[in-house]
């Protein structure tokens, strides 16, 4: 067995696992809300254009929209056609989904990538109380992916690594670009 079938073994494990060891009428009900955080980033794109509308929080939305807009590009249009992974409904089909079914592939996530991008992104911009509201959403965005039987493990922990990842590198171009600015009116 080679390192990815060993990897799509485990993947799969553990989301029969949750299936059959935390599947409750509860979680049935609150996933499919909770996931609805991540949709398409939606949340995350009205967040960022709100931030934008003031100066204070203007850096901060700068941050976070050139961050949604690398995740945007690099993955759902560039890593997960290219990769294509199937989703965890496909391969065990005996599963009922309790959402609609998707027509990309599952790796990574683009719901926890959005969710650990906005999250990454207020934290960064020094909004803590609001980052870690974000973050604990991104981490209960990330475990609902898997519960719903759309996202294997690796995808959501690949989507929340490239999240904080996109997120640091928009920091830093920002910053620089603001930099720049402020140099300029210097001179």
């Amino acid at each position: 067995m080679n390192f990815f079938e060993w990897i799509q073994n485990a993947d799969l494990s553990a989301v029969r696992f949750v299936r059959e060891y935390i599947s409750n009428a509860f979680f049935d009900f609150l996933m499919p809300i909770v996931t609805l955080i991540g949709e398409d980033g939606i949340l995350w794109i009205a967040v960022t254009l709100i931030m934008l509308m003031f100066s204070k929080t203007r850096k901060a939305g700068f941050v976070m929209g050139l961050s949604l807009a690398l995740g945007f590009v690099l993955v759902n249009l560039g890593l997960k056609p290219l990769i294509d992974r199937p989703r965890p409904y496909e391969i065990d089909t005996t599963v009922k989904i309790l959402v609609h079914s998707l027509g990309d592939g599952s790796f990574p996530s683009g719901h926890t990538l959005a969710c650990f991008e906005a999250a990454t992104s207020l934290l960064l911009c020094r909004y803590k109380r609001t980052g870690i509201i974000a973050l604990v959403a991104a981490i209960a965005v990330a475990f609902s992916r898997v519960y719903l039987y759309v996202h294997f493990p690796t995808d959501v922990i690949v989507g929340a690594i490239l999240g904080v990842l996109f997120a640091n590198v928009a920091y830093i171009v920002v910053n620089k670009l603001y930099e720049k600015k402020e140099n300029s009116k210097s001179l």
